[in-house]
Parts: C-alpha cells; sequence; structure tokens
C-alpha cells in the first residue's frame, strides 16, 4: 500500500523512508500562492494544542482536495505540523535572522515542548495524533547563536532550530520522541497507520 505525504518537509521524508512506508509527495505552495486552507499563522490567543490539531487537519484534508481535484488514485493522505511552546506562546518558523537570533536566545538554558500533530486523512475521515516532548537547551552564548543563524539552518524550522542538524550540540535533555521533535513521531505514526492497514517494516 503506498499513501500521499502533504508536506514539504525533507525531514518528514526521510523518517516514513526510515520505518518502509511506500508514499509520493504532494507539495502545497508557498509564497505569495500558498494556499489559504494550510496558513500556518495562529489565531488570536490560540492555545498551541488546538493550533497544532488545526493546522495538522487542514493539511490532510487540503491534500485529499488536491487528489481528488487531479483525478489521483484515491489513498490515505498524511500530514503533520510541529510547532514550539514556550510560556504558554506559540513559537513558529523565524520571520528573518533577527527573529531566528532573538527566538535561540529565549530558549537559551530554557526547557520548551515540542508538539507535532499527525493527521491521516483516509476515506473522508481524519484520525489525529499528538506528540509532546520536553526539549531543555543548555545555556548559549551569543558567538554560537550567530554562527548557527548565519549557517542558515534555523531558517525552515520551528523554533528556529534542526535537532538532527547543528543544533544537537545545544540540547541538554530530552523527554519524548527525538524523531517527534524532527517533525513526525515514527513510533506513534507507524502505530496510526496499522490501524489503517499499513504494515510498515
Amino acid at each position: 500500500m503506498r499513501l500521499y505525504l502533504a508536506s514539504r518537509s525533507p525531514r518528514r521524508r526521510e523518517l516514513l523512508n526510515q520505518i518502509g512506508i511506500a508514499f509520493d509527495t504532494i507539495v502545497f505552495r508557498g509564497g505569495s500562492r500558498a494556499d489559504s486552507e494550510t496558513d500556518e499563522t495562529p489565531h488570536a490567543g490560540e492555545d498551541p494544542l488546538v493550533y497544532v490539531e488545526r493546522v495538522a487537519r487542514a493539511k490532510a484534508e487540503h491534500g485529499l482536495k488536491i487528489v481528488q481535484e487531479r483525478k489521483l488514485p484515491l489513498r490515505p493522505v498524511l500530514s503533520a505540523d510541529t510547532t514550539l511552546e514556550f510560556e504558554g506562546e506559540i513559537i513558529g518558523k523565524p520571520l528573518d535572522q533577527a527573529d531566528a537570533t532573538a527566538i535561540l536566545r529565549r530558549l537559551s538554558g530554557q526547557t520548551h515542548r515540542v508538539l507535532t500533530g499527525v493527521a491521516v486523512n483516509h476515506l473522508g475521515h481524519t484520525e489525529y495524533l499528538l506528540s509532546s516532548s520536553e526539549v531543555r537547551f543548555r545555556p548559549l552564548d551569543d558567538e554560537e547563536i550567530r554562527h548557527y543563524v548565519l549557517s542558515g539552518e534555523p531558517m525552515d524550522k520551528a523554533g528556529a532550530y534542526g535537532i538532527q542538524g547543528r543544533a544537537g550540540l545545544f540540547v541538554e535533555h530530552l523527554a519524548g520522541s527525538y524523531s517527534g521533535v524532527m517533525g513526525l513521531p515514527v513510533c506513534e505514526t507507524g502505530e496510526l497507520l496499522k490501524r489503517l492497514g499499513f504494515r510498515p517494516l
């Protein structure tokens, strides 16, 4: 069996390959032509848990719509959304280098939560799960933050860092799912897909 992955994330493609899931990718439009249905802008005062579920479900449902519009074979559509929660605030992808620097300074020496919501739309019905992990950064000095931001790695990642990249040096403690922090919790996703008839590996 194959499914559709409604995501532009290379990390999610890598993780699905890791667990032996065959898939085709549905890429949403970005920039000024971005699909309004997959807008990741938080609503005013939106709870982080509500936000990540809303966005993950919207991506799966919009992915199914694209499959239908293109008259592609009907298969389950998997999507995911990852965000950070720090002091009750949603922290998404940085707007620019200055924003990335400010985010990393806030996270320095602190513990934050990484929330990854996974949604699978199958036959018009959406199954959803949440992976929640706690990550603590060691104290970071301004020079290492500057070097990391200049590497470009933070710019397309929630919370301005990728745990699988250079920012692994910042992580003092992790409680939860390492792959969930990357963008797709493979254990939980595998269990969800098994319920739908997929057999990873």
